[in-house]
C-alpha cells in the first residue's frame, strides 16, 4: 500500500518537517513493514512541453520513431525560446498535446541521467516522458499527455515546472500489509495506525460521509445464495447508488489522477478513477456499471455448472459452482446474465465507457473465503479481491458509496438519485471475554488493567468493565481478525511496544530438551559428517515410475505409496516409501555438476500406508473435530518410520603421491551402516542377501538383536544393481545403504554404558587362519570365535581373506587377529592356550578348520 505524505496528513496530524523515513519507522513500530520510499528521486529540469511537429520515420529494424519539435518555453537550446528536437518511440500523442519533457541535466527514476545525444540520425535534445520513466507506474509505452490526467490546458504553459504539477517532489511511503490487517490497505487505515504509533490526533474521513436517508426504493437488488460457504452468505451488505446525467467527456481532476499515480494506479476515466480513489482512501472496493446497459434486478448468486464469463481482461472463464456472481436480467430471464465475479472482477457487458451518462455504483461486502477461493481458482488477483479476502469493514459501504457519488456529481456534473438501496444482513461482532490480567500473563509484561482497557478502546473496541470480573470486549467492525483473547492480547503488546517485552532466555531442561532417541539421531548425524559424508535434505515427493527405476518387485511393500490429493507437482504426486529414491536423484544432480566423488546421506521419514487401514474422511469445518474424529484421523495415519540412507560413488580414497587411490566398494556401504550402529550404541550382524535395488551378489542384509535376542532386519547395504545405475546415469559400482533408523536406535537404547578401566596387564596376541566354504559369512565365523574364546578375549579383527589353489575350489581362508587380556592379572600361557582352543572349537561348529 502506497500512501503519499500529503494524503496521510489529511487524516492524521503529521508534524511539520516529518520525513517519509520517519513515518515509515513509526509505522514499523506498530507492525506495518516498510517496503520502500518513492518519489523525490526525479530531479529537474523537468518541464511542460507542447508538441509542435511530429514526423514519423520508419527504421531499418522495422521500428518507426517520431522526430518531434517541442516548445519548452524559455528552456530552449542555450537559454532561448527556440523549440527542442526530440526523438520519441511512442505514438499515443499528437501535435498540440501538452507533455512532460525532461531536459539535459535531469535525472529520472532509477538514476537515469538525461543528456543530448545522437540517435536515429538526429540529436535528441531531451526526452518526452512516460509514467514509468518518471517513477509513476509501469507503463513504458504511453507518453503522459497532461490534459488526459485532468489538467486544464488553460492552466498549463510550456516551460512550466512539471515536478510539482505531477507530485514528483512529494514522497510516498509504501508499507507491506499482513493478511490479518486488511483495513490498512487504505489511507484511512494507515493513518489510524500512524496515530496509534505516535499518539497524534486522527480524523476519521468516514465521519463526514453519512448519506441522507433514502427517499424511497432504490435500484432493485437481491441476494440469493443457495450454497453459502461455511454457512456464511456470500454478500451480507449491498449498497447501490445511482448518478444520472454525467458528462461523458468529463475528465478526472488533476489532484485525483495525481494521487492515483502516486499510489501506483493508472488513471482511466472519471467513473473508474473515482471508484479506485475511494478504494484507496477508505478501503472499500467499488464497482461502477453503465446503468443504460443494466436490466434489473441485480441478483447475487452462485454460479451454475458450465456457466462462463468474459471478464474485463478479455478472458473467457469457465465458472465453478462456488463462484459468487453479480447478475441481472439482460437475456430476458431473471439473474440470467452474468455481470461479474463478486469482489474479484467485472464483466465486459456493462462496464462504463466514453458514452456512459448514467452510473450505478455498487458498494458491497462479500465473504472473504468466497472471494479468496474465486481469485485463486481463476488466477485473477485484483485490488478488490486483495482487500475482500483480508476483510473489509461491512459498515463502510454506505459511506464509501456516498463519497463516490459526491465526486461524480462534483466533477461529472451528474445528479444523484435520492432513493438508494441498502441490503444489510451484517451480523454484530461477537463479544469477547477477556481477563484483564491475561495479557500480562501471556506476554510477560506487567500491563495494568487500565492500560489494557485504554489500548482496546484506542483501536476502536467497545469495552464493558465488570467489577472483579472479566472485560466484555466488542471488536470494531473493521477488525474481523479479533476473535479471541489472544488476538486482543496481541493488540495490547503491539501498541504498548514490542520493544517493551523483555528478552528472557528459557532454561533448557536436562539433556537440552531432547529425548534419548533424538540425541542418538543427532549423534549418528554428527558421526557420519565427521567421517566425510555430507548430509542432504530432499523433497518427500516422488513419481510413480520411481519404483520401476529401482526394479522393485510387483509385490514389494515399497510400491504401496500414499498419493496426494493436491500435489505440488503432477509429476511427483506420491509420498516416498524409501529414502533411496530422492537421494539417488540428489546424487545424479551432483554428479551432473561435476562432483564425481560423492558420499551423501539423508535422515528422514518415509510413508508406508497399510492396505488394511481405511481413510478417515474429512471432518467438518463448523467447529473443532470431536474426540472420535480425532481418534479416527490418528488411526488412519500411515506408518512413518525414520530411515537413514547413504549413496557412495567415485573414489573412496583419491589418487595422489601415496598411490592410485581406491574406488568405492560394497564394503564401504557396509562400513557406513556399521558406523551408524556404533554411534547408536549397538552392533550389526551382516549376512548375504538379494534385495532390489542392490546387486544380487554384492548385497548385505543388516540385522540387530531384538528385545528377545532374535535378529531383526533393519536394512541393506552394498553395490547397486548395474541396470539401476545405468538407468539413472550413475557411475558403475555406485553403492548405497538404507537403514530403519528407529529400529537401530531402539536396539541401542540400553541405558547408561559404564566405562571400564583400562587394564595395565600385558596383552597376549594370537592369530588364527581358518578355512571355510565361500558361502559362510566372515561375520558368522567371527561371532563363533568371540563366543568360544570367553571373557579374556579383548578384541578380534579380520585382517586377511585369501582364495586360491592352496585352500581348494569353493573355499576361502579367513585370518583373524585375537587379543587376550585380563583386567587384574597377567594371563598365563595355559590360559591363553585354553582361550585359543575354545575359539577354535567354536569356529569348527560353523565349518571352519585351521589352515595348515
Amino acid at each position: 500500500m502506497r500512501v503519499p505524505m500529503s494524503w496521510l496528513a489529511e487524516h492524521v496530524d503529521v508534524p511539520a518537517g516529518t520525513t517519509a523515513e520517519q513515518v515509515a519507522a513509526d509505522l514499523v513500530r506498530v507492525g506495518l513493514e516498510e517496503e520502500g520510499i518513492h518519489g523525490g528521486d526525479v530531479t529537474g529540469p523537468v518541464v511542460v512541453g507542447r508538441v509542435l511537429t511530429m514526423q514519423p520515420e520508419p527504421q531499418k529494424n522495422g521500428k518507426t520513431i517520431n522526430w518531434c519539435t517541442v516548445d519548452v518555453g524559455p528552456n530552449g537550446p542555450e537559454g532561448t525560446s527556440e523549440p527542442r528536437g526530440i526523438v520519441c518511440g511512442a505514438h499515443n500523442f499528437a501535435p498540440g498535446d501538452l507533455v512532460v519533457v525532461s531536459l539535459p541535466g535531469a535525472v529520472l527514476a532509477g538514476g537515469f541521467a538525461i543528456a543530448s545525444r545522437k540517435t536515429y540520425g538526429h540529436v535528441s535534445d531531451g526526452m518526452i516522458c512516460s509514467a514509468a520513466e518518471l517513477g509513476l507506474g509501469e507503463d513504458h509505452d504511453g507518453i503522459i499527455v497532461l490534459t488526459r490526467l485532468g489538467h486544464d490546458a488553460a492552466d498549463l504553459a510550456p516551460g512550466q515546472d512539471a515536478l510539482g504539477l505531477l507530485g514528483l517532489a512529494e514522497r510516498t511511503v509504501e508499507v507491506n500489509v499482513t493478511p490479518d490487517r486488511g483495513y490498512c490497505l487504505s489511507v484511512r487505515g494507515v493513518a489510524r495506525e500512524y496515530s496509534h504509533s505516535t499518539g497524534r490526533p486522527f480524523a476519521d474521513p468516514v465521519a463526514d460521509l453519512a448519506p441522507a436517508p433514502s427517499s424511497g426504493e432504490g435500484y432493485p437488488v437481491r441476494v440469493e445464495d443457495d450454497a453459502p460457504i461455511r454457512g456464511r452468505v456470500g454478500a451480507d451488505r449491498f449498497v447501490a447508488r445511482t448518478v444520472r446525467g454525467i458528462d461523458p467527456t468529463a475528465a478526472s481532476p488533476a489532484w485525483l489522477t495525481r494521487r492515483l499515480t502516486q499510489a501506483g494506479m493508472r488513471p482511466i476515466s472519471l467513473a473508474v478513477d473515482v471508484t479506485n480513489y475511494v478504494m484507496l482512501a477508505l478501503g472499500q472496493p467499488l464497482h461502477a456499471y453503465d446503468l443504460a446497459l443494466l436490466s434489473g434486478p441485480v441478483v447475487v448468486r452462485r454460479a451454475g455448472s458450465g456457466e462462463t464469463l468474459r471478464t474485463l481482461d478479455d478472458v473467457e472463464r469457465t465458472l465453478h459452482t462456488e463462484d459468487l456472481l453479480i447478475t441481472d436480467s439482460g437475456t430476458g430471464e431473471p439473474a440470467s446474465r452474468i455481470l461479474g465475479l463478486a469482489g474479484v472482477m467485472g464483466g465486459a457487458d456493462t462496464e462504463v465507457s466514453d458514452a456512459t451518462r448514467d452510473v450505478l455504483v455498487e458498494a458491497a461486502h462479500f465473504d472473504a473465503v468466497s472471494v479468496g477461493r474465486t481469485a485463486r481458482r481463476h488466477r485473477l488477483p485484483s485490488e478488490a479481491s486483495k482487500r475482500f479476502e483480508r476483510g473489509v469493514d461491512p459498515r463502510l459501504a454506505p459511506a464509501a458509496a456516498e463519497l463516490a457519488v459526491r465526486l461524480l456529481v462534483e466533477h461529472g456534473g451528474g445528479t444523484a438519485e435520492q432513493a438508494w438501496t441498502d441490503l444489510d444482513q451484517v451480523e454484530a461482532p461477537a463479544v469477547i471475554t477477556l481477563d484483564p490480567a491475561f495479557p500480562a500473563r501471556l506476554v510477560g509484561v506487567d500491563y495494568t488493567g487500565e492500560q489494557v482497557v485504554d489500548t482496546l478502546v484506542a483501536i476502536g473496541c467497545e469495552v464493558t468493565e465488570q467489577p472483579g470480573g472479566p472485560l466484555l470486549v466488542t471488536p470494531p467492525s473493521w477488525r474481523p481478525d479479533l476473535t479471541g483473547a489472544p488476538d486482543l492480547t496481541e493488540e495490547v503488546a503491539r501498541l504498548r511496544g514490542y520493544d517493551a517485552i523483555p528478552e528472557r532466555v528459557p532454561t533448557p531442561p536436562p539433556g537440552g530438551g531432547l529425548t534419548e532417541a533424538q540425541r542418538t539421531v543427532r549423534r549418528v548425524r554428527d558421526h557420519l559428517v565427521s567421517n566425510g559424508l555430507v548430509e542432504v535434505l530432499s523433497y518427500p515427493f516422488v513419481a510413480p515410475t520411481a519404483h520401476d527405476v529401482l526394479e522393485l518387485p510387483a509385490d514389494d511393500a515399497r510400491r504401496r505409496a500414499l498419493r496426494l490429493a493436491n500435489p505440488l507437482s503432477d509429476e511427483q504426486p506420491e509420498m516416498r516409501t524409501n529414502l533411496l529414491t530422492p537421494l539417488l536423484d540428489t546424487a545424479v544432480r551432483n554428479l551432473g555438476r561435476g562432483e564425481t566423488d560423492l558420499a551423501v546421506f539423508e535422515v528422514g521419514l518415509v510413508v508406508r500406508p497399510s492396505p488394511e487401514v481405511a481413510p478417515a474422511g474429512v471432518p467438518g469445518t463448523a467447529g473443532r473435530p470431536s474426540d472420535d474424529e480425532l481418534a479416527a484421523l490418528d488411526a488412519a495415519l500411515p506408518d512413518q518410520p525414520r530411515r537413514l540412507a547413504a549413496v557412495l560413488a567415485g573414489q573412496a580414497e583419491p589418487a595422489g603421491w601415496q598411490g592410485p587411490g581406491r574406488p568405492v566398494g560394497w564394503d564401504d556401504a557396509v562400513h557406513v551402516a556399521r558406523q551408524v550402529a556404533s554411534a547408536a550404541g549397538t552392533e550389526l550382524t551382516v549376512t548375504p542377501d538379494e534385495h532390489a535395488p542392490w546387486h544380487p551378489g554384492r548385497c548385505a542384509a543388516l540385522h540387530v538383536a531384538g528385545a528377545d535376542g532374535d535378529p531383526v532386519l533393519v536394512g541393506h547395504a552394498g553395490e547397486l544393481h548395474p541396470r539401476v545405475t545405468a538407468r539413472l546415469g550413475l557411475p558403475a559400482r555406485t553403492c548405497a545403504v538404507e537403514l530403519d533408523l528407529d529400529q537401530v536406535v531402539t536396539a541401542g537404547a540400553g541405558g547408561v554404558v559404564e566405562a571400564e578401566p583400562l587394564s595395565r596387564q600385558p596383552v597376549a596376541k594370537e592369530d588364527l587362519a581358518l578355512v571355510v566354504d565361500r558361502s559362510v559369512p566372515a561375520g558368522a565365523v567371527q561371532a563363533a570365535l568371540v563366543l568360544g574364546a570367553g571373557e579374556v578375549l579383548e578384541s578380534v579383527r579380520l585382517f586377511d581373506v585369501y582364495t586360491g589353489a592352496q585352500v581348494g575350489e569353493g573355499r576361502k581362508s579367513l585370518a583373524y587377529a585375537l587379543r587376550f587380556r585380563a583386567p587384574d592379572r597377567t594371563l598365563t600361557a595355559e590360559e591363553v592356550a585354553a582361550a585359543r582352543a575354545g575359539a577354535l572349537r567354536a569356529a569348527e561348529a560353523v565349518g571352519a578348520t585351521l589352515r595348515t
